[in-house]
């Protein structure tokens, strides 16, 4: 089905290696990778060149429940039925730190958008934030009263949005640690909730088999649809923020227009339930991931223009007809550009060492990663030297005796 600038997306690849139903998705920055969780215990790194081999990485004791690229891509974080996360550096060798980082199952890892912090939540109720820098805990949220599904930054930085068993959805100031609104969800819990790329408004994927709108600056629903017809399990804004990618139970995904606020596509693949969707983060490609154990790889086809402007979604909505209205601040929000090549040569330096200062950051967080596999094994190897030196002495002993 097409709708005016749009063309229809496409399957483009599909991955098969998980020995269970994949759990979880995500995109590198430069698309050259795609990380998947599956219940077989396993995160693989599928590489986008036809001639590549994947990687399976081992490591994790229980089902891997979510992955995620760091912004630069150059960690993968991963949380698992074990309790624990784990910090992969995405090459052949697979090596990775881990930490405890809660009492029961992790079910969803997230880094901020300035890739120094991750974010957990879990079934011991409990949102906790981290320095990636050596896995140092920062501080916990937890006033949850049941399974936390989902937690998420916003892109700017300043607030976090969890999603509980306890049918609420929790808006947090990460500056002050307070719970500043609850979204109570009545007709069920929300599996997945994730930020606009403006920052104003949350999307939630519910177990009612709706997928909700709300705006966060008026704390009030502004889309509501029922275009499924079993759980919704996962959604991903498009980063123009205009459309929106749900994957069901009823094993479709399925894309929604969000300013004219109704269903253009509904996209079959999967063989079982779909589990889990995720754009790259340009936008011209999405994958998900299903029962079945597979990996797709879909291209979005949406006009090339989209993926460059921003979107800020309206203020006003009719409920009843479940559709935005395009009011006052609704459009697309575009920068005038002048005629000035000073400007635009400033803005390149700027972009080139902002762009090398980020790469140097990440660089020496790996070194960092590294050090610290390099310690653990220290660690493990002077065990085993004190315990060899134990060993030796109680036979002394012992002949001695």
């Amino acid at each position: 089905m097409a709708a005016g600038c749009l063309e229809d997306p496409s399957l483009e690849r599909h991955f098969r290696g998980h020995k269970d139903a994949v759990t979880s998705v995500d995109f590198s920055l430069n698309k050259k990778q795609l990380a998947s969780g599956s219940m077989d215990s396993c995160l693989m790194i599928w590489n986008m060149k036809p001639q590549m081999r994947a990687y399976r990485f081992l490591g994790h004791e229980d089902a891997v429940l979510s992955v995620q690229f760091s912004p630069s891509g150059h960690l993968v974080a991963s949380g698992s039925r074990d309790k624990t996360v784990r910090l992969w550096i995405p090459s052949i060798k697979g090596e990775s730190t881990v930490f405890k980082a809660h009492t029961a199952t992790v079910r969803s890892v997230h880094f901020s958008s300035d890739g120094q912090s991750l974010l957990t939540a879990s079934d011991d109720k409990t949102v906790k934030v981290w320095a990636v820098h050596r896995q140092k805990f920062l501080f916990s949220l937890s006033q949850h009263t049941n399974w936390v599904r989902c937690a998420r930054f916003s892109p700017d930085g300043q607030l976090i949005v969890s999603s509980s068993d306890d049918k609420t959805i929790k808006l947090w100031d990460k500056t002050s640690r307070e719970c500043i609104h609850s979204f109570c969800e009545h007709g069920g819990s929300v599996n997945h909730v994730d930020f606009h790329p403006s920052s104003t408004c949350i999307a939630a994927a519910g177990t009612d088999k709706t997928v909700k709108v709300w705006d966060i600056r008026m704390n009030r629903l502004l889309q509501h649809y029922q275009v499924h017809s079993a759980v919704v399990n996962s959604l991903s804004f498009h980063p123009s923020g205009k459309y929106l990618v749900t994957a069901s139970s009823d094993s479709t995904l399925k894309i929604l227009d969000l300013l004219e606020g109704r269903l253009v596509y509904t996209l079959h693949g999967h063989q079982g339930p779909a589990t889990c969707v995720a754009f790259s983060r340009a936008g011209d490609l999405f994958a998900s991931g299903s029962s079945d154990e597979q990996v797709m790889v879909w291209k979005t086809n949406f006009d090339a223009v989209d993926v460059l402007k921003t979107q800020k979604i309206g203020d006003s909505v009719d409920e009843a007809c479940h559709t935005l209205q395009s009011e006052t601040d609704c459009g697309v929000n575009e920068t005038t550009t002048q005629d000035s090549s000073g400007n635009d040569e400033q803005q390149e330096k700027e972009s080139s060492l902002a762009n090398t200062l980020e790469l140097l950051k990440e660089q020496l967080l790996i070194l960092t990663q590294t050090v610290s596999i390099l310690e653990q094994r220290l660690t493990l190897t002077e065990d085993k030297l004190k315990e060899c030196l134990e060993n030796q002495q109680s036979r002394k002993s012992f002949r001695t005796k």
